[in-house]
C-alpha cells in the first residue's frame, strides 16, 4: 500500500495526527487539544445550550519529518449540550454531542491536497457537573464514531481525510477553583483519557492519549474575564500493529484568552490563541479559537 512508504496526514475533528512509514509517526487521537480554555473544567447550570467552536490552525514544522510542510486546517464543531436537575451522586446530570465539519489544506513533500466534509462525531452519554461555593467539579464519558470520510486509498486521499477511521472512548475529570469569595479570580484543570482502536483500513491501534488543559483568569469587568491558558498531551501508551510507530507524540501549548458575555443576545463568547511551543514526533502550529455559546 502507497500510504504505508509515503507521508500520511490525518486531521480528526480539529486536531491532527501524522504517519510516516516506515518510521512511522504517532496516528494521534481525536480530541482537539486546547478546546476548552479558562473555566475549562466547569460545567453550566441546568438548561439546554448550543456551543460554536471555530478552530483555525496553522503549522509549518512537523518534528520528526524532514519534508517541507504547510498545513491550514478549520473545523467547526457546534456541540449540544442538555443538562438536567436530575441528580448522580450528588452531581447534576447531562449529555451533549458533537458534530463537526473539517477543513483541510495540506502540502507536504509535493504532494498537496485539500477537503470540507463532516468529522468524526463525539456522544457524549455521561456528564456530571457538582457546584460548591468555592468549587466547580466535573465528570464525563465520551465516544468517538469514525463517522467522517477515510480514505487511505492514496496518499492525497489519506493527507486530507476529515476522519480518523477508528472509535475511542474518552474520560473526562477536572474541575474549578474560585480562590476569592466574590469569584473574580479561577483556576481551572481539565483531565482527558482517550482509548483508541484499530485504525480502518491500515491495521494500526492508535495508542492511548492523557491531555491536561489548564487555565488562569480574572473577571476584569461586568462579564469579561482576561486570562492565560495552556495544554499538554502526551501518548500514554504506543502505536501497534504492522508498520505502527515505535514512538509517542506529545505537545505543549500557551496563550493568552478573553471572555466576554453579551448580556443582551444572551451569548457568551470567547477567543483565545495558543503558540504550541513544543511539539514532539507531530506537527508544531499556532490556534486560533473563537467559541460562542447559547442558552435556550
Amino acid at each position: 500500500m502507497k500510504t504505508k512508504i509515503l507521508t500520511r496526514l490525518l486531521l480528526a475533528a480539529g486536531v491532527f495526527a501524522l504517519a510516516v512509514q516506515p518510521q512511522a509517526l504517532p496516528v494521534g487521537s481525536h480530541y482537539p487539544v486546547g478546546a476548552e480554555g479558562i473555566k475549562g473544567a466547569a460545567l453550566p447550570p441546568p438548561g439546554i445550550y448550543l456551543r460554536d467552536y471555530n478552530f483555525f490552525y496553522s503549522a509549518g514544522k512537523v518534528d520528526g519529518l524532514p519534508a517541507d510542510v504547510d498545513i491550514f486546517a478549520y473545523v467547526q464543531a457546534p456541540r449540544l449540550i442538555w443538562m438536567t436537575d436530575k441528580k448522580i451522586l450528588g452531581a447534576n446530570y447531562g449529555m451533549d454531542i458533537i458534530v463537526p465539519f473539517a477543513y483541510k489544506n495540506v502540502s507536504l513533500g509535493g504532494s498537496s491536497g485539500d477537503q470540507f466534509n463532516i468529522a468524526d462525531i463525539q456522544v457524549e452519554p455521561l456528564l456530571l457537573a457538582w457546584h460548591f461555593k468555592q468549587f466547580d467539579l466535573s465528570a464525563g464519558y465520551a465516544l468517538w464514531a469514525p463517522s467522517g470520510n477515510f480514505d487511505a486509498s492514496s496518499p492525497v486521499r489519506y493527507l486530507t481525510s476529515p476522519g480518523s477511521g477508528f472509535w475511542s472512548h474518552m474520560l473526562t475529570f477536572g474541575g474549578v477553583w474560585y480562590p476569592d469569595e466574590k469569584k473574580t479570580w479561577a483556576v481551572s484543570l481539565l483531565n482527558r483519557y482517550e482509548i483508541c482502536y484499530k485504525q480502518d483500513q491500515t491495521d494500526i491501534t492508535p495508542g492511548n492519549m492523557w491531555t491536561l488543559e489548564w487555565g488562569l483568569s480574572k473577571t476584569v469587568a461586568q462579564g469579561v474575564d482576561l486570562g492565560l491558558i495552556g495544554y499538554y498531551q502526551q501518548q500514554a501508551t504506543d502505536d501497534s500493529g504492522a508498520g505502527a510507530s515505535p514512538d509517542t507524540a506529545r505537545v505543549i501549548g500557551v496563550g493568552p484568552e478573553v471572555n466576554v458575555f453579551w448580556a443582551k443576545p444572551g451569548l457568551f463568547t470567547s477567543l483565545r490563541y495558543v503558540y504550541e511551543a513544543d511539539a514532539r514526533n507531530r506537527p508544531q502550529g499556532h490556534t486560533v479559537t473563537l467559541t460562542v455559546t447559547k442558552r435556550f
